[in-house]
């Protein structure tokens, strides 16, 4: 059982704070800037005040347009516990550190992020690299947008990669990728173009999507999945390889570990009716190509 699980909460991590060397190099102006009234915090569980207003924002955000987990879900990956490994539905383990963020600028709140570290295991629970980290949700509030508070928002998972490698046993200094699953580029969506286009500048890089054509899972509850056919969302992988962010294809070993990761997380939740033809669809597209193409998140 996962630390917190039976209403107990694991002790909370040092909070996260701004590291300048973390940001990405397109993102790098941002840290000779003075953010000192800025604080951020880490929710440790759900009684936490910062709790409810994180997801109710997120919600508000992303759930209307089926893009987030329920409440009950982000509840529960408050609990896991990278240094208790779970198992995974296809047989092996990986050690998953989930973290939901709260930022605020002279004591308003201005962002909130969250975020899930995962490192696989291999036989005998020995870590496996590279550490991915599922870049979730992440929401500016509409006074601290353009300031580039941004910047950190993307760069503060690198934090809770390092904390999940160190408790699963990975050696210091891991290859880190950080993956998000975006939408595919419509000129028509003025808001949609805007965030790709921050992306492509803060050096991140979307896999080919015709030799990657990767899909989320139905996030329907499992009661109402069991009535209909799951419906899968394709979308585009858009990844910041952490310090190899100029380099213009990956091998399909990587975009392997980003896929394994991403559905590791979701299959705690997702029934494998949703999940198992995703990867199975992935097997196969991942057999095709020995290196992926990167492209511009807009492209």
């Amino acid at each position: 059982m996962a630390a917190g699980c039976d209403g107990s909460h694991h002790a909370p991590p040092v909070e996260p704070h701004l590291i300048p060397e973390d940001l990405s190099p397109g993102d790098a102006q941002e840290g000779t800037r003075d953010w000192s009234d800025v604080s951020v915090h880490s929710v440790p569980h759900s009684d936490d005040p910062d709790f409810a207003l994180a997801y109710e924002r997120l919600w508000l955000e992303f759930g209307t347009r089926g893009e987030m987990e329920t409440r009950k879900v982000i509840e529960e990956r408050l609990a896991w516990d990278p240094a208790e490994p779970v198992s995974l539905p296809k047989g092996g383990k990986a050690a998953l550190y989930y973290e939901l963020l709260m930022l605020r600028r002279g004591g308003q709140v201005a962002a909130m992020r969250d975020h899930t570290a995962v490192v696989r295991l291999g036989p005998g629970n020995r870590p496996l690299a590279p550490v991915v980290v599922h870049l979730s949700h992440a929401f500016v509030e509409p006074a601290h947008r353009g300031t580039g508070l941004i910047a950190w928002v993307r760069s503060l998972p690198l934090q809770a990669a390092r904390r999940c490698a160190a408790e699963a046993g990975a050696k210091p200094g891991s290859p880190i990728l950080l993956v998000a699953e975006m939408e595919p580029p419509d000129p028509l969506d003025v808001p949609r173009m805007a965030r790709l286009r921050s992306y492509g500048r803060a050096s991140f890089q979307k896999i080919d999507p015709a030799e990657a054509p990767y899909a989320q899972p139905d996030f329907r509850p499992p009661e109402v999945l069991a009535g209909s056919k799951a419906r899968a969302v394709p979308l585009h992988l858009v990844v910041r390889r952490v310090g190899r962010e100029s380099e213009e294809t990956m091998p399909a070993s990587e975009v392997a570990a980003i896929v394994d990761s991403i559905y590791a997380v979701y299959g705690v939740h997702t029934p494998a009716a949703a999940l198992d033809p995703l990867r199975a669809d992935a097997a196969r597209w991942l057999a095709r190509t020995a290196r992926f193409r990167l492209l511009p998140p807009t492209a």
